[in-house]
């Protein structure tokens, strides 16, 4: 699930695709994946993470040049583990991955149709992959007889004026419909699997989804349904549940699990769209403003930490303690926000509940009484400062612990 660049090359999206580059500098671009789009969507009011991602800004470099580094990432344990098990899986021509097909999907077995494997070009750039990938699809579903595998296709996927191409592990394409398969490596036992870590690939394949979505409805012509929860039946569209395919027990036989991930989807669909456009932050941004992290031909970085911070803090942010599970950046931004005493650190449902009110010193003058001043304060603001304490401990507390598990296993 990699994605090699974020912006075509070519087109209208030549002025837009230059200065995202400029922002990120001579550093490497790093990839929006559908890891990283499920976290988009759980926050689309996060103008500093949709240009970050959009740039192609390595955000752990980041966050460590800003003195807070994020203590999780993908274990490197895991990610050998899933290589391992999807190398076991693909072969002998396919033959471990079709069992738990044939058993889902139907798929047949030798001799009685074949499998067809196009070559999609993998040694190519994203676009000129997702191009292919988009004929293959067009080929397989012109043929409602034939049975077709595309074995890590690239899509492509607009957010906020951005295209990011995604990289699914695989699609089974058969009866003009096709349907997403993700390799897992975390087991299933018993005929069930971790509840949240089936949770997190099931939003990673709900983003597959919605871009094969676009490519079919674009492909024929017509608008995407507005209904998210309706399948439209066009050539080459996804259908809405897909299958993980992860070890079962403590073995490597491989097993198979179908998700619907109708309620991921129309999550995933309406906070995307909820994003404002890149073009408009850029248009917001100082002149100056970069998150150049290469360093000069001394070694030195390029850019110091407080032109770097400042920039940062050009591009609003919207924390919430979840932040520190999701994103690389919120150890920074929630040292900003006790630093301002925003109540963003007690929880989006704090936040939301006090409506205009943007500082905790705020409510408690709302309450009655003044931040600091807890002596002659009546019960009700002492409570209201214990319970918004505690509140932000919890929720920091229980971030802390689902960060690393989580993101050691959401891309295995």
């Amino acid at each position: 699930m990699n994605v090699s660049t974020n912006v075509p090359p070519r087109g209208p999206a030549e002025p837009l695709a230059r200065r995202l580059a400029e922002l990120r500098g001579p550093a490497p671009q790093r990839s929006l994946n559908a890891r990283s789009l499920a976290a988009l969507a759980a926050n689309p009011g996060c103008h500093r993470r949709a240009v970050l991602d959009a740039a192609g800004v390595d955000k752990s470099a980041l966050a460590a040049r800003l003195g807070r580094p994020a203590p999780f990432g993908q274990s490197p344990f895991a990610i050998a583990r899933g290589v391992i098990f999807e190398s076991r899986l693909k072969a002998d021509g396919y033959a471990p991955l079709l069992e738990p097909l044939r058993h889902h999907l139907g798929v047949p077995v030798d001799g009685h149709a074949p499998l067809l494997v196009p070559d999609l070009l993998h040694r190519s750039g994203p676009a000129v992959r997702a191009d292919r990938t988009a004929e293959a699809l067009v080929r397989a579903a012109a043929d409602p007889e034939a049975w077709t595998l595309l074995d890590h296709p690239m899509l492509r996927l607009e957010v906020a004026g951005s295209t990011a191409y995604l990289e699914p592990d695989a699609l089974v394409v058969h009866g003009g419909r096709c349907t997403v398969v993700e390799i897992k490596s975390f087991p299933v036992l018993d005929g069930s699997a971790d509840p949240a870590k089936v949770g997190a690939a099931a939003r990673q394949a709900a983003v597959y989804v919605l871009a094969l979505q676009h490519a079919a409805a674009a492909a024929a012509g017509q608008p995407l349904a507005e209904d998210p929860y309706t399948e439209q039946r066009l050539p080459g569209s996804p259908r809405t549940g897909v299958l993980l395919v992860c070890p079962k027990d403590f073995g490597n036989r491989p097993t198979a699990v179908a998700v619907d991930v109708r309620r991921e989807l129309a999550t995933t669909r309406r906070q995307l769209s909820r994003m404002t456009g890149i073009g408009r932050l850029l248009e917001a941004l100082p002149p100056d403003a970069d998150f150049d992290l290469a360093s000069d031909e001394a070694g030195a970085p390029a850019r110091s930490t407080g032109r770097l911070a400042a920039s940062v803090e050009a591009v609003p942010a919207a924390y919430s303690p979840d932040c520190l599970s999701t994103c690389e950046l919120g150890f920074h931004c929630r040292a900003q926000a006790r630093c301002g005493d925003r109540v963003e650190q007690l929880g989006r449902g704090v936040r939301g509940e006090l409506g205009s009110i943007r500082t905790v010193a705020d409510a408690l003058a709302a309450a009655g009484t003044k931040s600091g001043d807890l002596d002659g304060a009546d019960d009700a603001a002492e409570r209201l400062a214990y319970a918004a304490a505690l509140r932000a401990e919890a929720l920091e507390t229980a971030a802390l612990r689902t960060a690393a598990p989580a993101a050691a296993e959401a891309g295995a």
